[in-house]
Order: structure tokens, then sequence, then C-alpha cells
């Protein structure tokens, strides 16, 4: 696998888990944002959706290091250059 393809693929797989992140916020989130008579919870916004968002980005590239890791084992040899 050429240099450029795995620094694609690095970056589509923190992208995927940019959006694994937004997507656990916004199920978590659904109903606390704005509550009955209440004004909205500024936590919900200022904490946690920025918590998901690098969990889920680091979880991403954990996920392609570990792909990597993989297919590099298989083929054998030491990583290339």
């Amino acid at each position: 696998m050429g240099q450029r393809t795995q620094a694609a693929a690095g970056c589509l797989t923190a992208l995927a888990g940019l959006g694994a992140g937004i997507a656990v916020w916004a199920v978590r989130a659904q109903g606390r944002v704005n509550r009955f008579e209440q004004g909205p919870e500024w936590r919900v916004f200022f904490v946690e959706l920025p918590l998901c968002l690098v969990g889920g980005v680091g979880a991403g590239a954990l996920a392609g290091a570990l792909v990597h890791r993989l297919f590099t084992a298989r083929r054998g040899g030491p990583p290339g250059p």
C-alpha cells in the first residue's frame, strides 16, 4: 500500500470517527438541550459535544492504526519508508 493510500485511509477513518462522535452526541443529547420550561442546558454543547468529537476522532485513528498494523503484519516484512 502506498503512502498516499495510507494517508487517505487514515483521514477517512478519522472522518468516520468524527461522524460517529456526532451521531453518539446527537442521540444522547436529544431530550436534554431544551427541557420543559427551562432554558437550554449549555453543558451539553460546551462539554459533551467536544468530548464526543475528540473521542470519535481518537477512536477512528486508533482503528486505522490497528488495521494498518494488521495489514503490515500479514505482509511479513518490515514496514517500508
